[in-house]
């Protein structure tokens, strides 16, 4: 006889998403994050210098149709993030001239980061309490790997429902 939650029959689909235990209990296991990088179509970072105008870090975020550049010093360090939201707050609504304010003067310095293997629920209440759209991912060496936007993460998640959904039919 098998102790209570103990698995005794473990049942894996392909992706290896859920198992059931000894009490029938279905347990989904949550997607991390780097499963969300890897499912995105483009691996390409993203970077503008500290030194770029605000005008310049507008003008490659439309060219390569995203909504956030990571910031980069002289170094090559990273420095932060700057978004359509810290353009919208910072410049246009605040009366400056995206042609010369610097990228450094706006940006989100210290972002928040998370390692490849932080799960995607995580991310999205991390995400939603701070109340910010995009997200730095690094791996176990701290090397930054990819961002992913909170609609990168609300898809995960429907996809993620839409297998628990497949399986209890």
């Amino acid at each position: 006889n098998a102790e209570y939650g103990e698995i005794v029959e473990t049942k894996l689909d392909e992706e290896n998403s859920f198992i059931i235990d000894s009490d029938h209990t279905v347990t989904f296991k949550d997607k991390h994050i780097r499963d969300v990088l890897n499912e995105k179509s483009s691996h390409v970072l993203h970077f503008i210098n500290q030194n770029n105008t605000v005008f310049e870090a507008i003008q490659q975020m439309k060219a390569t149709n995203i909504g956030a550049l990571l910031v980069q010093d002289d170094n090559g360090e990273l420095v932060g993030i700057i978004t359509e939201r810290d353009y919208m707050n910072k410049v246009a609504l605040a009366g400056l001239k995206s042609q010369s304010t610097m990228v450094k003067h706006i940006m989100t310095k210290s972002p928040r980061v998370v390692q490849e293997t932080a799960t995607v629920v995580n991310c999205m209440a991390l995400m939603t309490h701070y109340r910010f759209r995009h997200l730095i991912v690094t791996d176990r060496n701290s090397k930054v790997i990819g961002v992913v936007s909170i609609g990168d993460l609300v898809k995960a998640i429907i996809e993620q429902y839409k297998e628990t959904i497949s399986f209890l039919r």
